[in-house]
């Protein structure tokens, strides 16, 4: 029985990840913040996106390739940074970086992943990615920036849309702590779930290590006021010229949602401009993402890249017909690792792109680039 008969989509995937990570991980993982009405119009508003489908095309074989940063992928596809991916699944960030070396795909790692740079760069390729949480200090910052280099990372995500930490509700009533501690409560979860617990005894139990390198904070802290928070500041625009001055290669800003913010990072030197609004995990009251997708777009001539919401190659092409570049998924990969270890992200890669084949044979549509004309209608914006 393959994996396609068994889990033949993202949600089989994820059903089978949540009975083998505990609640507590589960909770970090799955929710956002506030009543989570982002994270759900996210869903809405993709399904509002609509295609005329278009007959009588003959066989072909559409192409998925797609060009970003100068490079060819054979997937507009990239496995975006997630925080803390060994607690999800031990090693999974060793995973992902060799699962897209292997695809020949971006991986992003974040600053607050449970492995150093140092340990993932040498797995990831050479499309890997280091995604920048901005720390208030100067020092700090340029000696994240060299080691991210010097372990090959050749582009640098700046993450805008953490000005401040989120409340995270259902994250805080996990019981999730930073570093992670097992609670009587915590440690029956975990060992209710035998895969899970036999991996973190062998890599060990997950700690921020390279924020924690830079700090001598003791003890245990909340999950979103960990010591990554306490060493960050909020960017303003002075800081994103002292970033782009300090880094020679790509810079990606990720968290955009107003086209004059996308106009401006445009003229300031940005490489490219990253539509998401963090899954609904940072703010409860904005819009999806698919609804600024468009004004972004228009708003700049650099290359757009979409995430937030996105489940399957259906919305995949809906993004990219609306306008992005490339797309950008976090959870969706972590589900496949928790559900299948390492085979799972290629599971998720195979899942995607048989999805949009599908798709686009229904569509007519040969190329990425004719998504837009078979496009319904606009979302409605609210």
């Amino acid at each position: 029985m393959t994996h396609h008969s068994r889990y033949p989509a993202i949600s089989d995937l994820k059903a089978r990840a949540r009975r083998r990570i505990p609640h507590f991980v589960w909770e970090y993982l799955d929710s956002a913040t506030g009543v989570e009405a982002t994270q759900k119009r996210n869903r809405i508003e993709l399904d509002r996106v609509l295609f005329n489908p278009s007959v009588l095309h003959g066989e072909f074989k559409p192409d998925l390739s797609t060009t970003l940063l100068g490079h060819t992928h054979p997937l507009p596809i990239g496995i975006a940074p997630v925080g803390m991916s060994g607690l999800i699944w031990p090693g999974a960030e060793q995973m992902l970086a060799r699962t897209a070396a292997a695809e020949n795909i971006p991986y992003g790692l974040s600053t607050v992943a449970s492995q150093l740079p140092e340990d993932v760069g040498p797995h990831a390729g050479p499309h890997a990615w280091f995604q920048l949480y901005p720390p208030r200090d100067p020092g700090i910052r340029d000696d994240l920036l060299k080691r991210a280099r010097d372990s090959g990372f050749t582009a640098i995500v700046l993450t805008v849309d953490v000005p401040v930490a989120s409340r995270r509700e259902r994250q805080t009533r996990g019981g999730l702590t930073q570093p992670p501690k097992l609670t009587p409560r915590l440690a029956l979860q975990a060992a209710q779930c035998p895969a899970w617990l036999n991996g973190i005894r062998k890599t060990g139990m997950p700690r921020l290590r390279l924020m924690e390198s830079y700090s001598d904070i003791k003890g245990t802290l909340p999950s979103n006021e960990h010591v990554g928070y306490l060493l960050r500041t909020s960017p303003d625009w002075d800081y994103f010229k002292a970033l782009r001055d300090a880094w020679e290669g790509p810079l990606i800003v990720k968290g955009v949602s107003l086209p004059q913010d996308a106009a401006r990072l445009t003229a300031e030197g940005a490489d490219v401009i990253w539509v998401s609004n963090h899954a609904g995990r940072q703010f409860d009251g904005g819009p999806s993402t698919i609804e600024t997708l468009p004004q972004v777009r228009a708003a700049t001539d650099l290359p757009v890249i979409f995430d937030s919401g996105i489940e399957g190659g259906l919305d995949v092409l809906r993004a990219l017909a609306l306008g992005a570049d490339f797309v950008m998924l976090g959870r969706a990969f972590h589900y496949g690792v928790a559900a299948l270890g390492e085979p799972g992200a290629a599971h998720v890669l195979d899942i995607l792109r048989q999805d949009m084949i599908s798709n686009m044979g229904q569509l007519g549509t040969r190329t990425l680039a004719d998504l837009a004309g078979r496009l319904r209608k606009p979302p409605q914006i609210s």
